[in-house]
Order: C-alpha cells, then sequence, then structure tokens
C-alpha cells in the first residue's frame, strides 16, 4: 500500500517543505488540487458542506497543478504528484498533454494524472476558462483519446464531437505511460475509470459508500476484459488512520490512501503553524506508514 499526503487549500509558502518533509518521512505521494477561480456571483451549490455554501474558497490559494508539480518535482527526488483532480474537459487536450509530458519528462515519470469532469452542478470553471459546460463526459472521453494518440510519440490525428487535431507529434513523450486516475463517484465516472483509465480516485465518504462503490468498480473492469490489469486505486478513508485500517482498505483492492490532517473547508486562511504541519506528517508516518510497510502492506 501507498500513502499519499494532502493539505489542500494551505499557504502556498508552506507546499515546498510539505513536498520534502513528506519525502523524508516515507509517503509515496503529493496531492495538487486544481481550481481556476472563484466568481462574485453564482447559483451553484457546493455538495461537499452541510450547507452548499463554498465561501470557503474565497481567497484560498490554487496554484495551476502543471506548474506547481514542476516546481515541486525540482526539490525532491522520489515523490509522486497526484492532481487530485485536474479538470481535463476544460482544457485544450494537446496543450495539456504538452503539458504534462513536460511535467513528466522533468521529474523523471512522477506525475500521476487525476483528471475528472468537476463537481455537477458546477459550471464555475469552465464559464472562467470560456468552455461550454454541457457534454463534459463526452469531452472528457474525446481529450483521453487525444492525450493517449499523442503520448505514443507518433504523428497523431484526431476527428471528433469537440476536438480536431490535425496530424501531429509532440516531443518530448514520457519514457512510460503517465497513469491517467479517473475521479468521480457517478456511475458514469465508475464506468470511464475501469475503461479508460489506469486508475480511480475517490473524494471522500462512508466506508460503507466506498465498498460499494469498489465492487461496482471492479465489477465493471471485469466485464471490459481488463480485470487482471494493473489498476490504482486511490481513496480517502478515516480507515487509513489505523495498520488494522489500512489492511481492510487494501482487502477491498485499495491500492493507495490519500490522508490529511486538517480540515481544509473553513473559512479564512490556514492559521496552523507550518512546524505543527511537519510534526503531524511525521507521527503518522512512524505510527502508520512504517508499520503497514513493515507489515507488507504495500
Amino acid at each position: 500500500m501507498r500513502f499519499t499526503f494532502t493539505d489542500v487549500m494551505t499557504r502556498s509558502e508552506y507546499l515546498p517543505p510539505l513536498a520534502v518533509a513528506a519525502e523524508a518521512a516515507g509517503y509515496d505521494g503529493f496531492t495538487i488540487p486544481d481550481s481556476i477561480g472563484y466568481p462574485e456571483h453564482s447559483e451553484a451549490v457546493y455538495p461537499y458542506t452541510a450547507d452548499g455554501d463554498r465561501s470557503f474558497l474565497d481567497g484560498k490559494e490554487f496554484i495551476e497543478p502543471f506548474v506547481l508539480a514542476a516546481f515541486l518535482g525540482a526539490i525532491t527526488q522520489r515523490i509522486r504528484f497526484n492532481t487530485f483532480v485536474v479538470k481535463f474537459p476544460l482544457r485544450a487536450p494537446v496543450l495539456a498533454a504538452k503539458q504534462a509530458f513536460s511535467v513528466a519528462k522533468m521529474t523523471g515519470n512522477r506525475l500521476g494524472l487525476g483528471i475528472g469532469i468537476g463537481t455537477s452542478p458546477f459550471p464555475d470553471d469552465y464559464l472562467m476558462a470560456g468552455v461550454d459546460p454541457a457534454h463534459k463526459g463526452a469531452r472528457m472521453d474525446e481529450a483521453i483519446e487525444v492525450f493517449r494518440g499523442l503520448e505514443s510519440g507518433d504523428f497523431f490525428e484526431f476527428r471528433g464531437r469537440f476536438y480536431d487535431v490535425p496530424s501531429l507529434k509532440v516531443c518530448p513523450v514520457p519514457t512510460r505511460p503517465i497513469p491517467l486516475l479517473i475521479g468521480g463517484h457517478s456511475d458514469a465516472a465508475l464506468q470511464r475509470a475501469a475503461t479508460k483509465g489506469d486508475g480511480w480516485m475517490h473524494a471522500g465518504g462512508p466506508n460503507d459508500a466506498l465498498e460499494s462503490m469498489l465492487k461496482k468498480l471492479h465489477g465493471l473492469r471485469a466485464d471490459s476484459g481488463k480485470g487482471n490489469e494493473p489498476f490504482e486505486i486511490h481513496a480517502v478513508s478515516q480507515d487509513a488512520r489505523t495498520v488494522d485500517g489500512c489492511k481492510r482498505l487494501e482487502d477491498m483492492g485499495v491500492t493507495d490512501v490519500v490522508v490529511g490532517f486538517r480540515n481544509p473547508y473553513v473559512k479564512g486562511g490556514d492559521a496552523e503553524a507550518l512546524s505543527d504541519k511537519v510534526a503531524k506528517l511525521e507521527r503518522f508516518a512512524e505510527a502508520v506508514i512504517s508499520k503497514v510497510k513493515g507489515d507488507g502492506v504495500r
């Protein structure tokens, strides 16, 4: 089992020392979130707060994911950076591929590309980027096909409903494929992950719901003939806080657990001291990571 550290919506100056500290403590991954901006007016209801309010986002710093991954990759040696998740359909796929390939090249293939269509109904980032938020799923499917075609390093041409790519190739391309980790809890997201992705990203919630989604996901992969292929499952679960809990998650098929130590869904800036953050991630590494890996859970 692998461990990914997350501290989203913290102060940007904390991110470099946190990445270095997480790597030193034995974490395998570091999450990088994606958000373009905070609209002054919106009718969208946020699904991850009790009252649907998302004013906690106001003033929160989000560094552009590919820029941040490249920066953090330059000051680390081993840890992988997993976007969690990039809203793929609002990006031009050729440009997104170029950015991702460049990060993978400069970091020694230390990029895991978590992608999704974004929270629904939540069209604001699409409107900010000048992209029609309708048909996000269909756009996503085409973008994945373009990404994989260009990743071959050969000339690639695509004629689709949303994207028209003339025959071209890009250089450099990664020396091994970038893992595409599909985020989302809907049936469509699980189907897309099972058939088009190299893994799935779980955004949190009760363990019974996670177990139900995993059973569905495993069934979809078996039905598509991919049940025996390598597949990453990144999960956010309170069970990851203990050695026994990690073993339960592994038995369910989880390969990577995502752990953080503060609630980011609060208004205002992050007042926690950097030293306290580092101490927490180190204590967890000593109490759980070292024991899980020492017991042979991989």
